[in-house]
C-alpha cells in the first residue's frame, strides 16, 4: 500500500498546481453553477407560482375534456335522433311532425304575449336563454325527437 501511495506522487501532473487564469475559470464556472442552483430551489420554493401553474394546466386539461365531452354528447344525440328517426314509421313522423307545427304555433303566440307582458329584465333573460338554445339547436331537436317518440308509443300503449 505505501508503494502504492510513493507512486501517486511520483507520477507527472499530480504535483502542478493550476494557473490563476484556470483557478478564474473555475470560480466562475462553480459561481454559474451554484447560481443556476439557486435559481432551481428558488422556483421550488415560489409555491403561489407553482400552484398558479398547476391551475392553469388543469383549466386546460379541464376545458379540453369538456369540448371532448360536449362533441361526443353532440354525436350520440344525434345518432339517437337518426336511429329514432329511421324506426318511427311514416304515418307517426307525419304526427310528429304537424304536432310540432302546432306546438310552434302556439309556443310563438304565447311568447308574443308573455312579451308585451314581461318587464325588461325577465325580456332580457329570456332572450339569453333564446340564445342558448339556437346555439344548441341539435341535441334540443333529439331530445325533441325522443320525447314525441315516447308520447306516441305511451298512447298507443293506452289504447
Amino acid at each position: 500500500m505505501t508503494e502504492n501511495r510513493a507512486e501517486n506522487k511520483a507520477q507527472p501532473g499530480n504535483d502542478t498546481t493550476p494557473s490563476s487564469e484556470e483557478l478564474r475559470r473555475r470560480v466562475e464556472a462553480t459561481r454559474q453553477g451554484l447560481g443556476e442552483t439557486v435559481e432551481a430551489l428558488a422556483a421550488k420554493a415560489d409555491v403561489k407560482a407553482r400552484a398558479q401553474e398547476k391551475t392553469t394546466a388543469v383549466k386546460h386539461q379541464v376545458a379540453e375534456k369538456t369540448a371532448h365531452v360536449g362533441a361526443q354528447l353532440r354525436d350520440k344525440a344525434t345518432h339517437a335522433a337518426h336511429a329514432v328517426q329511421d324506426r318511427t314509421p311514416e304515418p307517426v313522423r307525419a304526427k310528429a311532425a304537424a304536432a310540432g307545427g302546432q306546438v310552434r304555433g302556439k309556443a310563438v303566440h304565447v311568447a308574443e304575449l308573455a312579451r308585451d307582458k314581461a318587464p325588461e329584465p325577465v325580456r332580457e333573460k329570456a332572450g339569453q336563454g333564446m340564445r342558448v338554445a339556437r346555439a344548441n339547436r341539435a341535441p334540443l331537436l333529439a331530445v325533441g325527437a325522443i320525447i314525441a317518440l315516447l308520447m306516441v308509443r305511451r298512447s298507443r300503449r293506452h289504447r
